[in-house]
């Protein structure tokens, strides 16, 4: 463990101090993280969909205990925050929540964190540079990384298969899916782009909004309304449990079901779905069993890096059901890019001018239409002459 540094009063130029927010939970942190404040973390390997949340917060600094980028696989969430200009100070180690606070004014002076006039914790300032090298570094472990995961994932469906294999045993689940799309959205990497790139489909379609965890909240943003919530329940808003979603907690096959107590702490009904895989396996199975014609994947996690994200050693399970489901499954990630309006602005402003001037043109060049022009002219001049009349 790296050692608590010394709190020593120095000399330093003055510096804006900003309110600083810590949560070792980085998507709890989000929650509450105001626009110009201190984000303080516990986050090795900052993923991609945490860094988006961060940005979108616009902290003034985001001050990580853990290292963001140790270059075991190619995680881009901190290339993606000091590409975007926030200030990332790094490995300042755990003694920054025993000496911050919630609520607490700091500053962040170069590599070190300030409250008070006296130095915190040191770290270390990231750069483009360096985060690139990293990446790059990490790239050459990428086929030890496929062949580990691939040993994971043969031994997870050895160990599991017969749960994995045999026929789902669903819960009573209520929402109807038979003879409809089903659109499932998962906090994942672009989700909010391709949620606005579907617009149009969920309105022609009308599919049934399922919501796996923070999914739900990022429908409920879009203007939409999740009919289901799937998931552990531990990084949805109360909000969104409360607005009447059928609620499907998602359990381990050791029986234990963590999301449960939540729900009945909040006095919401639920039902429990255990299950050896990952939620948005098991929203995407209940949609299947339950009859969907066709389902929709938004943010999904399909590939090594995107598990690598998710701490995951292996993908027995999300491999099977998308085995299971086959050409039932679209998923639309990437859908934002594969189908993205090139219209700009001036284009349409261009279009419009060349619009006037055709019409000026056949007004010009056709009798017809000046002889109507004269006629309205002439009438207008005699409406004059009448309004003068009348004063």
């Amino acid at each position: 463990m790296k050692p608590f540094a010394p709190v020593v009063e120095i000399e330093t130029p003055e510096a804006e101090t900003a309110v600083a927010r810590l949560d070792k939970r980085t998507k709890s942190l989000v929650k509450r993280l105001g626009e110009g404040e201190v984000a303080i973390i516990d986050h090795t390997d900052v993923d991609r969909v945490s860094a988006e949340s961060l940005i979108e917060r616009k902290p003034c600094c985001v001050v990580n205990a853990a290292c963001s980028v140790t270059g075991s696989y190619p995680n881009l969430g901190p290339l993606m925050m000091v590409a975007s200009g926030l200030t990332v100070l790094d490995e300042v180690g755990q003694g920054i929540f025993e000496k911050v606070h919630e609520g607490d004014r700091i500053s962040v002076v170069g590599d070190r964190v300030m409250k008070g006039g006296l130095e915190v914790v040191r770290g270390k300032l990231l750069t483009l540079e360096e985060i690139e090298c990293r990446i790059e570094e990490s790239k050459k472990r990428l086929g030890k990384h496929l062949g580990d995961f691939a040993t994971n994932t043969m031994e997870l469906l050895e160990a599991e298969k017969e749960i994995l294999l045999e026929s789902v045993d669903l819960p009573h689940i209520m929402t109807k899916f038979k003879g409809r799309h089903a659109l499932i959205v998962v906090r994942g990497h672009d989700y909010k782009k391709d949620l606005v790139a579907l617009r149009s489909y969920v309105r022609e379609m009308k599919p049934i909004m399922v919501g796996v965890d923070g999914g739900a909240d990022a429908l409920l943003e879009m203007g939409y309304k999740p009919l289901m919530i799937v998931g552990d329940m531990d990084s949805v808003t109360d909000e969104a449990l409360k607005g009447q979603a059928e609620l499907v907690v998602h359990g381990y096959t050791d029986g234990r079901a963590p999301g449960k107590a939540r729900l009945d702490e909040l006095g919401l009904e639920s039902v429990s779905f255990f299950y050896p895989g990952t939620s948005e396996d098991v929203a995407m199975l209940i949609a299947y069993e339950k009859g969907a014609e066709m389902v929709v994947l938004v943010g999904g996690h399909g590939n090594l890096i995107e598990f690598l994200d998710k701490d995951r050693k292996g993908m027995a399970s999300t491999f099977l059901v998308r085995l299971r489901l086959g050409p039932a499954l679209i998923d639309a990630k990437g859908v934002s890019e594969l189908y993205n309006s090139r219209v700009k602005a001036w284009q349409l402003a261009l279009m419009a001018l060349a619009a006037l001037v055709t019409i000026v043109i056949i007004v010009m060049l056709s009798e017809p239409a000046r002889q109507f022009i004269s006629v309205m002219a002439m009438r207008f001049q005699v409406w004059l002459m009448k309004l003068q009349s009348l004063f």
